[in-house]
């Protein structure tokens, strides 16, 4: 045990001088931290968005929910049903029942423009129209202010992120959809997920509203229990009166999140390795510095015994811990700059707006700290290399 205890103290030895050097070449030091800094937490706030969105489109679906779409449809905007159909997915076994009967929804959703609060420019919102049993489908739905509309009457309730995000969907305020107005009466939470983005109302007021007859575009449901899905999709899927596409609604808006997550995942990594080869860039330079003001302090272990490899792993722990502090100060500036921001963005497969928040996960953030030690790693490697090939003659010599 003699020699990997010596081995480990010269280690400690090299790395601790190199360490105390460290006031001496604040410069460059700071800069290579800084480098790092500016990776993590472009890295982390980039990915917070796409973890975040992913987050939303998932937050309010239960294992036990389940949507119905038309064979083929991608989502609710090219899906339809009639109302015979909806009441013979309504009578499937497999489906949660309650007083006034199966707890499914028939819904119908289209697409109203509202002006933004940041902007005032207008973007599309989501206007669904609901069955009374879907309030006892989406379980996790709340009232946060004012009360739920009534059946038959021209008045909605908006989720929290639309509130937010929008203008006229305060309580009391009305919106104008086509010839019709229609009053804002309540705000509603849905546990963080997508339904917050969106405005509620009667399905019947709005078919009326929109010229749709009896027709809707998708029936969420609620099962008997989550083991249960499967009868509930064979039931419809075997039924030649029907030609539908059964999903858990979980399923369904992960499915929906992909493309948008993809490509800001895609963006947020590449955005991030273009700046860590300035940042390596950065950190080769802060340890050819440190190399260089200390060639006569690692001669001088070299000459009283000390290891080639005890220097390169010395040099490659300072690189690394550098690189470690530089990692830690971005990804908290990103925790705090980022974490919970509100804002909103379009899902491209429905054609509409979806409020979410910025979600800095623990994930993200050791993400974040493993690229910041893969840059240390890199920028400390041929300094370090270098370090352990100084001639201990020549270098004894320099001043």
């Amino acid at each position: 045990m003699a020699g990997p205890i010596n081995w480990l103290s010269q280690v400690a030895s090299v790395t601790r001088f190199g360490l105390m050097g460290i006031p001496q070449r604040l410069g460059s030091v700071g800069a290579a931290i800084f480098g790092v800094a500016g990776v993590v937490g472009v890295l982390v706030g980039v990915l917070s968005m796409a973890a975040g969105f992913r987050q939303t489109m998932t937050a309010s679906s239960s294992p036990d929910s389940a949507i119905v779409l038309r064979s083929g449809a991608d989502s609710e905007m090219v899906s339809g049903f009639g109302a015979d159909e909806t009441r013979v997915i309504g009578d499937a076994p497999g489906l949660a029942r309650g007083v006034a009967g199966p707890l499914s929804s028939a819904e119908l959703f289209v697409i109203i423009d509202l002006p933004k609060r940041s902007s005032g420019t207008d973007a599309n919102v989501p206007l669904r129209g609901v069955e009374p049993a879907a309030f006892q489908v989406r379980d996790k739905m709340k009232i946060l202010q004012g009360r739920a509309f009534e059946w038959g009457k021209n008045e909605v309730i908006a989720g929290a992120g639309a509130a937010q995000e929008f203008k006229g969907l305060e309580v009391g305020s009305k919106i104008k959809v086509g010839r019709n107005e229609w009053q804002v009466v309540g705000i509603f939470s849905a546990a963080g997920g997508t339904s917050e983005s969106e405005i509620w109302t009667d399905a019947k007021i709005l078919q009326a509203a929109y010229k749709r007859g009896n027709s809707f575009q998708s029936v969420y449901a609620k099962l008997s229990s989550p083991e249960s899905f499967q009868k509930f999709k064979d039931s419809l899927t075997t039924d030649p009166r029907l030609n539908v596409k059964v999903m858990k609604q979980s399923d369904y808006y992960s499915e929906q999140s992909t493309v948008l997550t993809t490509l800001i995942t895609t963006l947020g990594f590449l955005i991030a390795a273009l700046m860590a080869i300035g940042a390596v860039f950065g950190a080769l330079n802060t340890m050819y510095s440190s190399v260089s003001a200390r060639t006569r302090e690692i001669a001088t272990l070299r000459a009283l015994g000390f290891g080639s490899g005890a220097v390169v792993v010395s040099v490659m722990l300072e690189s690394m811990a550098l690189a470690v502090i530089g990692g830690a100060v971005g990804a908290g500036l990103a925790y705090f700059a980022f974490n919970g921001f509100h804002t909103g963005t379009m899902n491209w497969q429905s054609f509409s707006q979806v409020t979410f928040a910025f979600a800095v996960t623990g994930q993200l953030l050791v993400q974040g700290l493993l690229w910041a030690v893969f840059i240390g790693l890199v920028g400390g490697l041929f300094p370090a290399v270098r370090a352990a090939r100084l001639p201990i003659a020549s270098a004894l010599r320099e001043l």
